[in-house]
């Protein structure tokens, strides 16, 4: 039997964190929430996490440092950044890290449920 997929969700702003792990577990996934990149990199479910949904915009390590991160420990998983204000550029910049897709805050549901679908390919 296959392990559970875990979503985790990183974002200091603890109602949009709160608010995307309530519903990212209302799409059925297991969430594990983190209001630091640092704590996230120092957790557990940095080696068992499915899906990751981050900010970009953090006090101290940003989203992208983190996924940079990630990545040179082989342990990126698709990621879809959000933020509250993107730019073409930024857009750019993300997406060169691989990432699915940034998305803009507040994020529309349905968006993210195909994101974390196509990734995690549930039907």
């Amino acid at each position: 039997m296959r392990a559970p997929q875990v979503v985790s969700i990183v974002d200091d702003n603890e109602p949009f964190r709160s608010a995307t792990a309530r519903l990212v577990q209302a799409f059925g996934w297991i969430v594990r929430a983190f209001d630091s990149a640092e704590r996230f990199l120092d957790s557990e479910d940095v080696h068992n996490t499915a899906f990751l949904i981050s900010d970009i915009k953090m006090p101290g390590m940003s989203g992208l440092a983190m996924y940079s991160r990630l990545l040179e420990l082989g342990l990126a998983p698709p990621v879809v950044f959000v933020t509250a204000g993107p730019t073409a550029s930024l857009r750019a910049e993300v997406l060169a890290t691989g990432a699915f897709a940034l998305l803009e805050k507040p994020m529309d549901p349905d968006e993210l449920e195909r994101w974390l679908n196509h990734a995690l390919r549930r039907p």
